[in-house]
């Protein structure tokens, strides 16, 4: 046996607490945060557990006086709880002032008010004396409870004091805006704002584009007036967002001048909770939310893409819609949950970015929201452009996938304040057992007949529980007689619509075009009708006209025929010599029968009275043949144009149907 048991035991004692102590603080410093990390630069289980704030050191002189703000989160119990103001005395927390009470020593110079609406209550202290600097505290309920916020007060003998820090009380994911101005002699210097840490002053935002990469599309500074004066505005506030910051002009720590800034996040549950991201495909549209708590009638709303330089205005509630966002772009009012929908559809890639909701009376109610767009196919489909002819009928359809089955589905037409809701469709909402029919997912809107007030954009959408989804915008294009760019007197307007016709109001669906039925553009279609109706006469007139070249030439190759008579060539036509022949043989013949009977004298024959007669029969034949060939030619231009489809009117100069 060990002859010191006790001692062992104490020994093992010591060695497994120390054990205890090494892991317990090998385990504390795991979950320090490291030095410098963003969550290292708050302290959001203060805030969570406190979330009263107030300044952390208040100034006044001997004689003066000071007013001081505490805020606390505006709940039904803290509204109607219990406020104080106590000085800390050992571990005691003594209660100088309090709702319906106030110390002896304090009488008729402290006074507490209590500002439910601006979830903050009021201190002012009046007379100061040496004896009233130390350290309090402000707070809700029971002193000491953790519902404080410890503040220094320190009473100088004379001016001047420290200019006190701005205050900041902010909701989580809500919007700050803090306002600074240095007066006219800074309009040239850099703006700035800056968020202090241990070593130095982190750059937020400046006059020079200078803009920390983690906040990029949630800062923004803007010039103010009076000339010198400047605003920053920060969305999405975060645990981190927690601190103090310096606006100012110059450089900070070396020139220029600063103002501090202290700023306090803490979590409202009843504050609504809104995207900071939204993704849309390519094609398709993306919906945002913007809160205005109230919607006042007489402030702007406006909903613009972030910009280093600025935020670049895109909509607002005034008429306003930038040129490029025509027809894309449109804004609804909630006044129910007070809340404003941006759709933005025909996305593109460069649609991706920050987007902002802004106002020229709330801005604490501004936010921001990026906007991520990916590849894939919209779900509602349908052609995008339809061009058809006033006084017709035009369909213009959106099909829809069985995802939306029972979603509301609508449309409206398109204009600078919103999109103008149509009577509403036959939703057709499924019943009990119900199935998704593929031939049935169509929302179609029809004009008959269509007018030009009925020009436009179109929007097809669906809707859930008073929520907007996707849409899809359709251009519909009115065009009249004037705009044809052919002549109407050239139509055919017997025409019948058979396979591959245009449709009445030249109209054409998705299904068409996807069963090859591919159609030509309106100024396409056009253009080829123009040019047939003028290249067919004129290539029937051409050939025409070569055809009856082909023929004179022929025929006067065939009267030049090189005919040998005894030794003497002459150009004669055969034809032409065997009608003088024959006309030669009958003269003969007469003149034999014309001689009396035994006369010795020699009958003399001339060529004179042959080739007179021949010049005769020939110039009859000649002017026969060329009446035939003018009335070939007429006849044969009549019946060119008539089967080129023309319809224009043409003299009739071809023979009457009694000439021979």
């Amino acid at each position: 046996m060990s002859q010191h048991p006790p001692e062992r035991e104490s020994q093992k004692c010591l060695g497994w607490n120390a054990r205890k102590m090494t892991l317990l603080l090998f385990l504390f410093l795991l979950a320090l945060p490291p030095a410098g990390s963003a969550r290292g630069r708050h302290l959001p289980k203060a805030a969570i557990s406190s979330p009263v704030f107030g300044p952390r050191q208040v100034y006044g002189v001997l004689g003066g006086s000071v007013t001081l703000k505490c805020f606390y989160p505006g709940t039904p119990v803290n509204r109607h709880d219990r406020k104080y103001w106590c000085r800390e005395l050992g571990s005691r927390c003594v209660t100088v002032v309090a709702t319906r009470y106030v110390a002896p020593d304090y009488q008729n110079r402290i006074s507490l008010s209590d500002h439910p609406d601006a979830e903050n209550f009021q201190i002012n202290i009046s007379a100061l004396g040496p004896e009233d600097a130390g350290t309090f505290q402000c707070g809700v309920g029971v002193n000491g409870r953790g519902l404080s916020h410890r503040v220094i007060l320190s009473v100088a003998e004379a001016p001047p004091v420290p200019e006190a820090a701005e205050l900041f009380y902010l909701k989580l994911r809500s919007t700050w805006t803090a306002s600074c101005s240095f007066g006219e002699d800074t309009v040239d210097m850099r703006r700035y704002l800056c968020k202090k840490e241990k070593d130095g002053c982190r750059n937020i935002i400046d006059s020079h584009r200078n803009i920390d990469p983690d906040l990029q599309g949630r800062v923004l500074l803007t010039f103010e007036d009076p000339p010198g004066s400047f605003s920053v505005t920060m969305t999405q506030m975060d645990w981190e967002d927690t601190g103090l910051y310096y606006c100012g002009a110059g450089e900070y720590g070396k020139e220029g001048k600063s103002k501090e800034l202290d700023v306090f996040v803490y979590e409202d549950k009843n504050f609504p909770q809104l995207k900071t991201t939204v993704t849309g495909k390519k094609g398709s549209s993306a919906t945002f939310e913007c809160l205005y708590d109230p919607l006042m009638k007489f402030s702007t709303r406006i909903w613009c893409k972030w910009r280093p330089q600025g935020c670049d205005k895109i909509i607002d509630n005034t008429g306003y819609v930038k040129y490029s966002y025509e027809g894309r772009v449109a804004m609804f009012e909630n006044p129910e949950n007070k809340t404003v929908t941006v759709i933005l559809n025909q996305l593109q890639a460069k649609d991706e970015g920050f987007y902002w909701c802004m106002s020229n009376e709330l801005k604490d109610q501004q936010s921001s929201t990026e906007l991520k767009v990916v590849e894939g196919e919209p779900a509602l489909t349908g052609p995008k452009e339809v061009e058809a002819q006033l006084g017709s009928r035009v369909d213009l359809t959106c099909s829809y996938p069985c995802k939306y089955y029972s979603y509301e589905k609508y449309w409206c037409k398109w204009n600078y304040t919103s999109c103008s809701m149509l009577p509403e469709l036959d939703q057709g909402l499924p019943g009990p057992g119900a199935t998704c029919n593929a031939s049935t997912r169509t929302a179609v809107l029809s004009f008959d007949p269509l007018t030009e007030e009925d020009e436009g954009w179109y929007w097809c959408g669906v809707k859930r529980n008073g929520a907007f989804g996707e849409t899809m915008a359709v251009e519909l294009r009115v065009s009249t007689g004037s705009d044809a760019k052919h002549s109407p007197e050239l139509l055919d307007v017997n025409s019948s619509h058979e396979s591959g016709a245009v449709p009445p109001g030249g109209a054409y669906s998705d299904a068409e075009v996807r069963k090859g039925a591919v159609p030509e553009s309106s100024e396409e279609s056009h253009g080829s009708n123009t040019l047939a109706l003028v290249l067919g006469p004129l290539a029937g007139l051409i050939l025409i006209v070569v055809t009856a070249f082909a023929i004179v030439k022929y025929r006067q190759l065939k009267r030049s025929d090189l005919v040998s008579v005894g030794s003497y060539r002459t150009n004669i036509s055969m034809s032409d010599f065997e009608s003088v022949r024959d006309f030669s043989a009958i003269n003969n013949v007469k003149e034999s029968q014309d001689t009396p009977m035994g006369g010795d004298e020699p009958t003399t024959t001339t060529t004179d009275a042959p080739e007179s007669t021949a010049d005769t029969t020939k110039a009859k034949r000649s002017s026969k043949e060329d009446a035939d060939l003018a009335s070939f030619l007429v006849t044969s231009f009549s019946i060119a144009q008539h089967s080129s489809g023309g319809d224009s009117t043409v003299l009739d100069v071809s023979p009457s149907q009694d000439r021979v």
